[in-house]
Formats: C-alpha cells, sequence, structure tokens
C-alpha cells in the first residue's frame, strides 16, 4: 500500500483521533492545574476585583438614576433635533485683491489699469463657505431652510446636505442684513423631512438647559450642550438689531446658522456669532431669538423679503444727565430725538424730545428693543405708543407704515436733525466749557437736516431757539416744537463766540 493510501486507511484514520484526543485532554488537565496554582499566588485583592459588585448605597443609585435620567433627554434631544439641522455649503463670488505695484513708471497709466499695478485686470473668483441651517418648513415639495444672512445672502451657488448625507440645490429665497437672517429653499419629492418645533424664546431664563446642534468645521451633526449664561445681549456684529441669547454651549465657526433648542427640543434661538481672541469656543457664543424671526420666515415666504414697520423717528438714548432734564429714567431711557415730516409719527402727534415709554403695552428698555419691536408691528395697523412730554405721560396712536429704505435716508424731511446732550454729559470736558453759558451740547447734526442747513455744528452749545434763552434739555425742546414759531434759527456760542445761524422756515 502506497504511502498515501495509508493516509486514508481506516486503521490510520482512527489512531488519529485517538492521538488527537490524548492530546486536548492532556493540554486541558495542563491548563486547569496551571490555573490552579496561579490562583493560589495571586494577590487577595486581585481575586475580589473578579468577585461580583458589591450592591449600590441607596443614595448613589438614586444619583446614578438621575443622571440616567437626564442623559436620556440629552438623546431625545439629539435624536429629535439632528435631523432638522443641515449643513450649508456655498459659493460667494469675490474680488480678487489687488496686487502691489511693482514699478510706477510714468506710461503704466496709458496703458493699463491706474488703479492697479499688477499690469492685469482684477479677475472675480469663487470663495467657498460653510455654515448651518434648520429646516423649518415644507410646503408640498418645496423645504425651507433658516440660515444666516451672512452664510447664504450672497452666494452664488448653495448646496444643503441632510443628515442622511443626501445633498440638494437650493436658492435663497430672501435675506435680511438688519437681523443677519437668510431663508434657503430646495426642491424634493420626498414628504420625510423633519421640520423643527419653533419654541418660545421670550421663556428663556439663565440657567436653563442650551444644546447647540449644527457642522462647526464641517463636522455634520454635532451636539453640544451648556446652559443660557445670559439673555437680552446686545452690541451684535455688522449692525445687527438683535438682542442674543449666550450660551456656553461650545460654538465654533460652521455652526453659523445651526440650532440651539431647550431640553425639550424646541428651538429657542439660532448660533449667529461668538465672542473669541482665538477664532474657537471660549463658552461665549449668541444666538438670534427664534421669536425675533418668526415674522420674517413668514415674510420671506410670501414676500421674499422682510417687511418692517415703520414710525418715521430717530431715536436717542440719552445720558444720565440729559434724561433726568426730561424727567426719565436714565437706564431706558430712549427719546424721539427727531421726527420725519409726514411721517406716521408726526401724522400721529409724536414730537422731538418725546421718551417713548410703551408700545403697545410692552415697556421699553432700550433702543435696540424699540427698533425691533417697531419693525415688528403690522404695517397698516394702528400702535399704541405712551410718551412723556415735559413731566407728564401721555398715549398716541400711530398708524405703522411700511420702512422704505429711500424714505428713511432723506434726511431733508428730519426734523430738527440734531442730537444734544445737556452740558452736564459725562463725556464734556466742564474745565473747557465757557463760564457762565447755559444751554445744551450738540452732539451730532443729520447732514442735509433743517440743523444743517441752518449752520449747526457738533459741540456748538445752543444757548438761544428763535431768540429765547434755554438752559437745559427740556426747553430746547419745548422751544423747538413751539407751534407758535414759524421758522427755527440758533444762537450758539461756537469756540466762545456767540454766533446766529441762519433761519429756517418750517413747512
Amino acid at each position: 500500500m502506497s504511502f498515501v493510501k495509508k493516509l486514508y486507511s481506516r486503521n490510520f484514520f482512527i489512531l488519529n483521533l485517538i492521538l488527537v484526543g490524548a492530546l486536548i485532554g492532556g493540554g486541558a488537565t495542563y491548563l486547569g492545574l496551571s490555573r490552579g496554582a496561579r490562583s493560589a499566588a495571586l494577590p487577595s485583592a486581585l481575586i475580589r476585583a473578579e468577585s461580583p459588585a458589591a450592591p449600590l448605597p441607596a443614595d448613589v443609585k438614586a444619583a446614578l438614576s438621575q443622571a440616567e435620567a437626564v442623559q436620556n433627554a440629552f438623546r431625545y434631544v439629539a435624536d429629535k433635533v439632528q435631523p432638522s439641522v443641515v449643513e450649508i455649503n456655498v459659493v460667494e463670488k469675490a474680488q480678487a485683491p489687488k496686487a502691489a505695484p511693482q514699478d510706477q513708471l510714468p506710461f503704466r497709466f496709458f496703458f493699463n489699469n491706474p488703479d492697479d499695478g499688477s499690469g492685469q485686470p482684477q479677475q472675480p473668483y469663487a470663495e467657498k463657505g460653510l455654515g448651518s441651517g434648520i429646516i423649518v418648513r415644507q410646503d408640498g415639495k418645496t423645504v425651507y431652510v433658516l440660515t444666516n444672512n451672512h452664510v447664504a445672502g450672497n452666494a452664488s451657488e448653495i448646496t444643503v446636505i441632510t443628515q442622511d448625507e443626501k445633498e440638494y440645490k437650493a436658492t435663497l429665497v430672501g435675506s435680511d442684513a438688519r437681523k443677519d437672517m437668510a431663508l434657503v429653499k430646495f426642491e424634493s419629492d420626498s414628504q420625510g423631512f423633519s421640520v423643527a418645533a419653533l419654541g418660545d424664546s421670550s421663556s428663556v431664563r439663565v440657567g436653563d438647559w442650551a444644546i447647540a446642534i449644527g457642522s462647526p468645521l464641517g463636522l455634520v451633526s454635532s451636539v453640544t450642550a451648556g446652559i443660557v449664561s445670559a439673555v437680552n445681549r446686545s452690541g451684535g456684529p455688522d449692525g445687527n438689531i438683535n438682542d442674543f441669547i449666550q450660551t456656553d454651549a461650545s460654538i465654533n465657526k460652521g455652526n453659523s446658522g445651526g440650532a440651539l433648542v431647550n431640553i425639550r427640543g424646541e428651538v429657542i434661538g439660532m448660533n449667529t456669532w461668538i465672542a473669541s481672541s482665538t477664532g474657537g469656543s471660549i463658552g461665549l457664543g449668541f444666538a438670534i431669538p427664534i421669536n425675533n424671526m418668526k415674522k420674517a420666515i413668514d415674510d420671506f415666504v410670501s414676500k421674499g423679503k422682510v417687511e418692517y414697520g415703520w414710525m418715521g423717528v430717530g431715536l436717542d438714548a440719552p445720558d444720565k444727565a440729559s434724561a433726568e432734564d426730561l424727567g426719565a429714567d436714565p437706564k431706558k431711557a430712549v427719546i424721539a430725538s427727531s421726527i420725519f415730516k409726514s411721517s406716521p409719527a408726526e401724522k400721529g402727534g409724536i414730537l422731538p424730545g418725546d421718551v417713548i415709554l410703551k408700545v403697545n403695552g410692552e415697556e421699553i428698555k432700550g433702543m435696540d428693543q424699540l427698533v425691533r419691536l417697531v419693525g415688528d408691528l403690522p404695517v397698516g395697523k394702528s400702535a399704541s405708543i405712551d410718551v412723556l412730554r415735559n413731566g407728564k405721560k401721555q398715549t398716541l396712536s400711530v398708524s405703522i407704515e411700511v420702512r422704505k429704505d429711500s424714505t428713511a435716508a432723506n434726511q431733508g424731511n428730519y426734523y430738527p436733525g440734531v442730537t444734544i446732550r445737556s452740558l452736564q454729559f459725562e463725556d464734556i470736558d466742564q474745565g473747557k466749557l465757557p463760564k457762565g453759558v447755559k444751554g445744551v451740547f450738540v452732539l451730532s447734526v443729520s447732514d442735509k437736516s433743517p440743523g444743517s442747513i441752518v449752520g449747526l455744528k457738533p459741540q456748538d452749545i445752543i444757548t438761544e431757539v428763535n431768540d429765547k434763552a434755554i438752559s437745559n434739555v427740556r426747553e430746547f425742546y419745548a422751544a423747538v416744537n413751539d407751534p407758535s414759531a414759524k421758522k427755527l434759527s440758533f444762537t450758539v456760542n461756537r469756540d466762545g463766540e456767540t454766533v446766529s445761524t441762519l433761519a429756517y422756515v418750517k413747512k
């Protein structure tokens, strides 16, 4: 029998089984003895570590249960909101920076662009950007996404990427720089998009949970958590008129346009900017309250733009001394420093120098708040305006009109077009005031306004209005509003000299 055949013979196969069984049995015996020996040699502490865990104390079990409940709440919020938050990729057309001139030969002007020393015309280029957005509405096949104006307002190409990584080409519905918000839309046959639940940002309180969701640095569907650090913050970038919710939830580049939500998964704000010296999150993130945007969303969908209410009032937040001259609370005084002719404010009886106390019963606490309130007033409706005039309160009715940039920019109709301060204004160097002079300090003069036409200048001290001496802010406005006066002229102290201005004939 050949060797190969022997390998396949029955007897040889049985012999192999016996040998394998012996090897396995011997190995198992050795492992058992070896393990027993090692167990005897192990320290008692290690043996106890392998024993069943001791029962947890009741207070620890209760604490863990509470922690797990909070954890489950965060999981719920993430599961609920993440599908509503998208990544937005944009392309903007930008102008290449001018090259530095290499030489300044006189004949260069005749052959090339005199403003560009490179010898080549400037070329536009595509600049890519990244942000986040919130699905706020679906109307049939059209899906609407809320984001920041600085994310999508100037984009030539917009791509929306949903949580399931599907990409959609989007278009801009409308944008608004004053509120730094924009609405984009894309089309889809799917009806399964998750529309975010919009909460009530007026109910937000300091200390509330705050969860930020977006695409920081392109990391899609990132969730960070913190608390609401402050509300009603002002002073946003680029002239933003919003107040802001401040949070310590981590917000970074790419989070702009994403959602800030409460512990119930309701959107309370749109993440917009951070305060940072490094460009990264240091726990100072700011979100636009969602209540500031609800009307604007409707305006974008129906009109393609935000429609602002307009009264035709120039506003000023006076200093402490000037507010006290008017009998107002210095911490929240807002005055109508000038009024547009033929505006709703003038028709409704508001006068320069009126301190605005309430709008439709809501107390005024600052100038930015008043701007937002008036902007959100429905056009064509009357608003109740409470004012303080000459120390007395009165209620006026003003019919709101649509704000038009061309009308608001017409300073020729802006009466009197002068912003003043008490001579006790803290920024005035009292040592440089002419001795014995009484009146008001001219802080600024609007171009082309009556005040500018007659020749008033900043830092003038107005001592008389229409030849009547004045000594404080209240007396100034009383003289400016005198219905019997047919003209407006001033006597001023300018660099220590007495100067009479021209006269503006009232129309």
